[in-house]
């Protein structure tokens, strides 16, 4: 009896086709080692099967207009693509387009002055605004066995951030749409993981660059060498 190959696992990160080339972008394109366009198909079947639902059809036909709406111009030809619109102008217009009005907020005690402006903008785009800080609660990092010396202020009674609890509260709040503003690495992906509303991100937390996570990937070969090669 013949033992059965083990697949290739995808690793589209380090496909080296030309985008256009590829099978994932065009039909009858080329398709590298593991490509999962050919190794899941099984998989995409059943992907694609979850598409048929009402609700999850009509959130990603949005989703799809409002990634073509962020470019300008494009009835021109030849199109070159013209982005136009800021992340938190495509939530509000996201979100008026899937029909929401009662938004949660879920951010960073770090970011409070942002989550008060990002509140104000919901707000003057017409939505009802549910937000909630990492703090809030007040639950002693003891509580999850965190020791004085892994503190950020040892010495200190410090809270732990808690977004089971903030995804909790904005579940009972009944809101419709989550938008997480500067969580920490590991609390964001408890806050998914705990809340029932659909959820988008507008900043992801950065404390070196400002807030964007990508300035480290686009200097990986200069300035940031040290992030490819941690042990050198």
């Amino acid at each position: 009896m013949k033992k059965k190959k083990n697949k290739p696992a995808p690793a589209c990160g380090s496909c080296d086709l030309e985008r256009n080339d590829r099978i994932c972008i065009k039909e009858g394109g080329r398709a590298s080692k593991g490509c999962p366009t050919l190794t899941h198909k099984e998989t995409l079947e059943e992907a694609n099967r979850e598409y048929a639902s009402e609700e999850i059809a009509e959130f990603a036909r949005q989703s799809s207009i409002q990634e073509a709406e962020g470019y300008a111009n494009r009835h021109q030809r030849p199109y070159i693509r013209q982005p136009s619109k800021t992340r938190i102008v495509e939530i509000c217009e996201f979100a008026k387009k899937m029909g929401y009005r009662r938004l949660g907020l879920a951010f960073c005690t770090g970011l409070t002055r942002e989550g008060a402006i990002v509140e104000e903008i919901l707000e003057h785009n017409g939505f009802e605004v549910v937000s909630v800080t990492c703090k809030a609660g007040r639950t002693p990092k003891e509580t999850i066995g965190v020791q004085d010396h892994e503190k950020v202020y040892q010495d200190t009674d410090e809270s732990m951030c808690s977004p089971i609890f903030q995804a909790m509260v904005l579940n009972r709040e009944k809101a419709e749409f989550n938008i997480v503003l500067g969580l920490c690495v590991g609390h964001d992906s408890l806050f998914f993981k705990y809340a029932d509303a659909p959820t988008t991100v507008l900043a992801a937390k950065d404390r070196v660059t400002g807030h964007n996570p990508l300035a480290a990937i686009y200097l990986a070969d200069s300035y940031f060498t040290k992030v490819k090669h941690p042990d050198e």
